[in-house]
């Protein structure tokens, strides 16, 4: 069977696209440019077409999967749907790649692709993550038909994963754009991919989890009791929380906070479906993060650049707390946070929690909001807004071997060479902290 994918190069997309290869299928597909993600396909044997065209669809192919970026516009959508064949969304093509697999899904706002890729490295199953985990350097991962998934509230596509077990780490309403700000539609999402599952594993304490009516056989785990004794320790420059868990004993795995605590006990808990205690405690060792999540970039001992995700203030405010933890034990006195807002609904929507997850750095640098296309902007006074902090603002940054530069009107405005830089969002900042 002959696959197309259009958008091909997006996190998620091209961990699907590197799945069907492997169960057989013959993939193709596009994207607007060439990139990291779209080079490595190339060599893995998937052919890749840049830019988009009609051209690029040939009438052999069976179906064509695309990205939500995708639009009606899109050259080869239209060239597909006019020589009548099949297309299908992201999320409508999950039950063809998942439906007949043994799926570990899942899904929350904040922590599922920490969870998933440690869930991966203790079962040593396949994965389907959208992030790359550094224990096989890679979004996916094909072993067998057991499948540790990343599965997506955003659209609602978590509905048609088919999980034979479902974990959710919380359910903090976002993306409340798709859900048109129904609250009661958003939570009855969650409620029937839980239900839908044979193993059922969730955070208990989660304020929004605790409303929802759930069958009986959940296991809710609570964090506050436990998950005790929790210490973070630093090898090598690298972090690692240890901790205990029920009647489990203690656990040691990769990154600091309570949070990666939290994430990998959910997962511990899924897993003891398929492997005994002492397996799981010896497999997490292999876990090993993910990029852009606390992700090092540099380290020295004056200097210290981190890469993270987080563009949630609830994500922020762990991440910086992380940060205080690792500074903490390396005595390091100067923090510095880089924020690169995410969308202009994301800042608006969540603008007291923002106001307030800086607490902890020693300076902030706000550089300009990533917007995505056909998104209405909205003026946000972020001198007014975030006047507490005294913000330092920028056009863009520019990073070499031990230094970060603040670049703003094509000037350098500031220069860093040492202390703990973090940079934070979901933007093109991955990109800027590493050139």
């Amino acid at each position: 069977m002959k696959v197309h994918f259009i958008g091909i190069g997006g996190i998620g997309l091209s961990a699907l696209a590197r799945f069907l290869k492997h169960d057989g299928y013959e993939v193709s597909g596009s994207d607007i440019k060439s990139t990291p993600i779209t080079q490595a396909l190339q060599e893995e044997g998937i052919k890749i077409f840049t830019p988009q065209s009609s051209e690029n669809i040939s009438s052999d192919l069976d179906l064509v999967i695309y990205s939500a970026a995708v639009t009606d516009e899109n050259p080869e959508l239209i060239q597909s749907r006019l020589m009548k064949i099949r297309t299908l969304s992201r999320k409508e093509s999950l039950p063809i790649i998942l439906g007949d697999k043994k799926n570990y899904c899942v899904a929350g706002a904040h922590g599922k692709s920490t969870t998933t890729a440690i869930l991966a490295s203790i079962l040593e199953s396949s994965a389907i993550i959208g992030a790359i985990s550094k224990d096989f350097n890679s979004n996916f991962r094909y072993v067998n038909d057991m499948v540790a998934f990343e599965a997506d509230e955003s659209d609602a596509s978590f509905l048609l994963s088919n999980p034979f077990c479902s974990i959710v780490t919380n359910a903090e309403p976002e993306h409340m754009e798709y859900y048109n700000y129904d609250y009661e539609k958003f939570f009855a999402a969650y409620e029937k991919f839980i239900n839908l599952a044979k193993i059922k594993v969730i955070n208990g304490e989660d304020e929004h989890l605790k409303k929802l009516n759930l069958s009986e056989d959940v296991f809710k785990l609570y964090p506050s009791k436990d998950i005790k004794n929790i210490s973070f320790i630093i090898k090598e420059n690298q972090p690692y929380t240890k901790f205990e868990l029920l009647n489990y004993g203690y656990f040691e795995v990769w990154g600091f906070g309570e949070h990666i605590a939290l994430d990998a006990s959910l997962a511990i808990i899924a897993a003891l479906n398929e492997l005994s205690i002492e397996e799981i405690r010896i497999n997490i060792l292999n876990y090993k993060g993910i990029k852009k999540r606390f992700d090092f970039v540099q380290t020295s001992e004056k200097f210290l650049v981190i890469d993270d995700y987080a563009h949630h203030p609830t994500e922020i405010k762990a991440t910086i707390n992380s940060v205080q933890q690792y500074s903490n034990l390396k005595n390091v006195s100067k923090k510095i946070v880089i924020w690169q807002p995410h969308k202009y609904s994301r800042t608006i929507d969540n603008l007291d929690g923002f106001k307030t997850c800086f607490e902890g750095c020693d300076e902030l640098v706000i550089l300009p909001i990533w917007t995505v296309a056909n998104e209405k902007k909205v003026e946000i006074d972020f001198a007014k807004e975030f006047e507490k902090y005294n913000p330092i603002f920028a056009n863009s940054i520019k990073t070499s071997v031990g230094m970060i530069q603040l670049i703003d009107e094509n000037k350098i405005v500031k220069t860093y060479e040492d202390g703990l830089v973090l940079g934070v969002g979901a933007g093109d900042i991955t990109y800027q902290l590493r050139h």
